[in-house]
């Protein structure tokens, strides 16, 4: 647990840095909540497939190609059905996850505009029930309002960067395993 706690930046642990966090939330409204909800869950998908990249593939390459070179038989039908088998297998388990990653992150920016458009209307709400027409009240209102696509547009940003890179990195894994377990002619 203390090394997690390493990895976060120290004005996020001590209580300044918590208080700062939780004003910008508040000041962004509930949508920005859901927000946070949401890249939580995109970095936990990311995490596990680096962890499965990392860890767990390299495993399951180890073993398909071990028992394809342990064959005397690469070229018959069930040889290659057996081939053909462990690639979809591989290609099935380097994806997982992808695309629910790749739809989680279009949602951002749809959910940082859902809150600019809540916060829109809770200044205006505010301003016809006072009556005031204050430049400056409808100015702070509106710079609150845009947190959450600021929020929205960060987190769209970051994850559209690690989903390419892991898209490219599942493209390699598997070329490179296709690669491993071809038929030696």
């Amino acid at each position: 647990m203390s090394d997690l706690l390493a990895l976060l930046p120290s004005s996020l642990l001590n209580s300044e840095g918590l208080v700062a966090l939780q004003s910008f939330m508040q000041q962004g409204g509930q949508v920005l909540w859901w927000l946070a909800a949401v890249v939580a869950i995109i970095w936990l998908l990311i995490i596990e497939r680096v962890i499965f990249l990392l860890v767990q593939f390299p495993k399951l390459r180890s073993r398909w190609t071990n028992i394809w070179l342990a064959r005397t038989d690469h070229y018959s039908w069930y040889a290659l059905a057996i081939r053909d088998g462990w690639l979809s297998e591989a290609r099935r388990k380097l994806t997982q996850n992808v695309n629910l990653i790749k739809v989680l992150v279009a949602i951002c920016p749809m959910l940082g505009l859902l809150g600019t458009v809540t916060g829109m209307i809770s200044v205006f709400d505010i301003m016809a029930n006072q009556g005031s027409s204050n430049p400056q009240l409808m100015a702070s209102g509106i710079s609150l309002a845009t947190l959450p696509t600021m929020a929205g547009m960060v987190a769209a940003l970051s994850g559209m960067f690690f989903h390419a890179r892991l898209v490219k990195a599942c493209h390699g894994k598997e070329i490179e395993l296709e690669k491993l377990l071809r038929s030696h002619q």
